[in-house]
């Protein structure tokens, strides 16, 4: 990668180059009804851009621009570039996924990480030569350890955020369940997997550094190699996915989590469960295909805070698990009664209130230990 041009591993490199700036243009083209995630996928898409051209320019001598840029500018695309990922993939998680959110003045502390790598380039006077050579013999200590700090920033603050991105793609599966009585797990499950993808990719990428201090070079290279290939697929992932899948998931309110929280140490009060449970047992709410905790709170005249209290401290669940338990036990019921034995199973799944054959299978078979045929079955063999 070193010696040759036009190796494999600076394709690469050049192709991650060229498809992001062409993805972040066509991005910005697109109809979105999501403005500010449009807006935080093309600045990701471009941060990694500039890192992959300005990596390749790093580490490879052939590949130059003009002097200027080439000793003195950049360290300071590369050190932003590789900076400002993190804090765009984790904003664009938080845009598809929080309702109402916006890019405003509150966001632009994310960048603070970009303007502390730049003020530490400037007053060390680190040029590219510095970031090259840092850990040659000759190179002074207090040099070594400039270079080194900036390195280990541009590594672990986007293993930083992408950790954050994980745990709030879990928070927002957890919002889900205690927000809507149904949702399809294809688009946060695929989320799930991507921003984990990303968390593999960069924890490689800070464990190259890490080999590359105690270790052959030609294993640093090896690795750091593959979280290139990675890198690249993981591009074309992530595109694909805002395309296909963002639009379809659904957003979620924050303030009810929050309120849940503060009313932790309240007892619950026999009122609010009654209304629970007259909402469940008496207007049989859960009949509603895709109701959600606000639509059931106004049904009960319940405030949010207090429903979702009720559902997890007094019956211990979530919303969705609760909701779909109710569903069951109206499934098996309309599954033993003779006057019910034309219709066929996906006739009682709808009726009972579910709108999707594979949550009802799922969690047919996991409260009742059968499938639902299998139960129809063995109750038409009893009753025989």
């Amino acid at each position: 990668m070193k010696e040759h041009i036009f190796n494999i591993h600076d394709v690469v490199l050049l192709m991650t180059t060229a498809e992001c700036i062409l993805l972040a243009i066509f991005q910005a083209v697109l109809p979105a009804k999501n403005k500010a995630s449009s807006i935080l996928l093309t600045v990701f898409l471009l941060s990694v851009a500039v890192s992959a051209i300005c990596v390749l320019m790093l580490w490879n001598n052939n590949v130059r621009f003009f002097t200027m840029f080439d000793v003195t500018l950049l360290p300071y695309f590369l050190t932003s570039a590789l900076l400002l990922k993190g804090p765009a993939l984790y904003l664009y998680v938080r845009a598809i996924t929080q309702e109402n959110f916006v890019l405003d003045a509150s966001k632009l502390g994310h960048l603070a990480p970009i303007l502390v790598g730049i003020v530490w380039l400037f007053v060390f006077n680190i040029d590219t030569r510095a970031l090259i050579w840092f850990r040659d013999p000759s190179t002074s200590a207090f040099d070594k350890f400039t270079v080194e700090c900036l390195w280990a920033a541009t590594k672990t603050t986007p293993l930083a955020y992408v950790i954050a991105a994980v745990f709030k793609v879990r928070k927002y599966v957890t919002q889900l369940e205690n927000q809507y009585s149904h949702f399809s797990p294809t688009e946060p499950g695929w989320l799930s997997i991507l921003t984990y993808g990303f968390l593999a990719s960069w924890s490689l990428s800070l464990l190259v550094h890490v080999v590359a201090e105690f270790s052959n070079p030609s294993i640093a290279d090896t690795f750091g190699i593959t979280d290139n290939y990675a890198g690249f697929i993981l591009i074309n992932a992530l595109f694909t996915y805002s395309v296909v899948y963002a639009h379809q998931l659904l957003a979620t309110k924050p303030e009810a989590t929050e309120a849940l929280k503060e009313k932790t140490d309240e007892k619950v009060t026999s009122d609010a469960i009654q209304k629970v449970h007259t909402g469940m047992e008496g207007q049989k709410l859960y009949l509603k295909h895709n109701l959600n905790i606000e639509e059931f709170s106004k049904r009960i005249d319940l405030p949010i805070k207090d429903v979702s209290a009720v559902i997890n401290k007094h019956y211990g669940t979530n919303f969705f698990e609760f909701m779909n338990k109710y569903r069951v036990e109206e499934a098996k019921r309309l599954l033993l009664d003779k006057n019910c034995a034309e219709m066929t199973v996906l006739d009682i799944l709808l009726q009972a209130g579910f709108n999707s054959k594979s949550a009802f299978h799922r969690f047919f078979n996991r409260l009742v230990g059968v499938s639902p045929t299998e139960f129809r079955k063995q109750a038409l063999q009893k009753a025989a």
